[in-house]
């Protein structure tokens, strides 16, 4: 996290574009309503697009970047989400998951999403993450959707 803590304050600058280019694809396949969680959402560029459809919370290990989030946001890792079971109608992570320990993330994602929620997960091709995603068939009931850097994981 010290890494994103020091760039904070040029993080959108490096990172809007292609965030939101993300959220976009993201969009023509969920239909966001109720209660959205962002994991790993720094400072917001890809919480606020969904803002005039849900109720949006901003979680990220990154104090700094969290600071230049105006919305609802807590401070927490992937791994230990401090919410209850069952809680998100839409939970949605831009190319942040390659920071985790994936199969806790996933079991705590899986854990406060509601049944019928929807998920969006992007990740990068060239990651581990996608390696180890694709070989152990972690998120087989997704659609997987190509979009140039990365992979995202769709479940409606």
């Amino acid at each position: 996290m010290e890494y994103y803590n020091k760039i904070a304050k040029s993080y959108n600058e490096l990172h809007k574009e292609e965030q939101s280019k993300k959220v976009n694809i993201i969009l023509k396949y969920i239909r966001p309503r109720g209660l959205l969680l962002d994991i790993g959402a720094g400072t917001g560029i890809s919480t606020k697009p969904f803002e005039k459809y849900c109720m949006c919370i901003a979680l990220d290990p990154s104090k700094e970047l969290l600071k230049r989030y105006r919305g609802n946001k807590i401070l927490a890792k992937a791994e230990k989400l401090p919410f209850k079971d069952k809680t998100f109608d839409v939970i949605i992570s831009v190319t942040a998951l390659h920071h985790t320990n994936i199969k806790k993330a996933l079991k705590e994602i899986f854990r406060v999403a509601k049944p019928s929620s929807q998920i969006a997960l992007t990740v990068l091709k060239k990651s581990k993450l996608a390696k180890i995603l694709e070989k152990e068939g972690l998120l087989e009931n997704f659609k997987k959707i190509d979009s140039e850097k990365d992979w995202i994981f769709i479940r409606r």
